[in-house]
């Protein structure tokens, strides 16, 4: 398998806080590996380093072979690394197909000054429905963002994410805050991504990570505890002591 991410050394502190503390982490091609631990483990901040939004202290991004450690997010973008958010990040007032329009036409370098008229332009239009076709809303794409269920909010992340045409996705806790059955959609879109798109998944919901998950690693206080399969994730003491319990503990 061929590694696409591969990050080593990776430091970020606060002040006396180590938030990410040496942090080596490798994501295969073609996998969903999903980064797990107990809140305050670091695991946004890591994968905020990892877009470009959060510049480390040192240690390296490596990306599809190129060292991106110093690049903006937007180049990391074209380069095919792209970013769903722990909080949804949308344009309310524009409609579903605006959305994804606007991004298929950033991607491309277009100015913001013409949000409106992205989805006018045909092949930015027939982009942003496959992309809608893909994540389960094209069936009403001119509803307005802001007026969507929270689970719609995260579908469309999702497929705003994909018309940047990426080739490995950094996905936040698209399951937060979700219901059950919002929750079962969302799964089952990435379970329909996998093997087309590379992804890393920071998830709290354990039932879809372990449903979803090629390779699980566990972060704890800022450094990678444990890495293997579901099932030696499952049963590995440590990480059932460190965080696998505490989650039945608190059910």
């Amino acid at each position: 398998m061929t590694v696409l991410l591969n990050v080593s050394d990776l430091r970020k502190s606060y002040g006396a806080l180590k938030v990410t503390d040496s942090v080596d982490l490798q994501v295969e091609e073609g996998m969903l590996h999903a980064l797990i631990g107990p809140n305050g483990a670091g695991k946004t901040t890591l994968i905020s380093q990892l877009s470009g939004q959060l510049r480390p202290d040192s240690g390296h991004v490596v990306y599809d072979g190129k060292d991106v450690t110093h690049l903006s997010m937007p180049q990391r973008v074209r380069r095919g690394l792209a970013r769903s958010f722990q909080i949804t990040s949308i344009l309310p007032s524009l409609s579903l197909l605006e959305n994804v329009a606007v991004a298929a036409q950033a991607r491309d370098g277009s100015s913001f000054r013409f949000l409106r008229a992205a989805a006018a332009e045909a092949a930015l239009n027939d982009e942003a429905m496959r992309c809608l076709a893909e994540v389960g809303l094209s069936a009403a794409p001119h509803r307005l963002a802001g007026s969507v269920s929270h689970g719609e909010k995260r579908q469309l992340e999702i497929a705003i994410a994909l018309a940047t045409r990426p080739r490995m996705l950094l996905l936040d806790e698209p399951l937060a805050g979700t219901g059950p059955q919002e929750s079962e959609i969302l799964v089952e879109v990435m379970q329909r991504l996998k093997g087309r798109v590379t992804m890393l998944l920071i998830e709290h919901d354990m039932d879809a990570v372990f449903a979803l998950a090629d390779r699980i690693s566990v972060l704890v206080y800022g450094r990678v505890a444990a890495e293997g399969s579901p099932e030696h994730i499952r049963t590995d003491p440590k990480v059932r002591a460190a965080y696998l319990g505490e989650e039945e503990g608190a059910a």
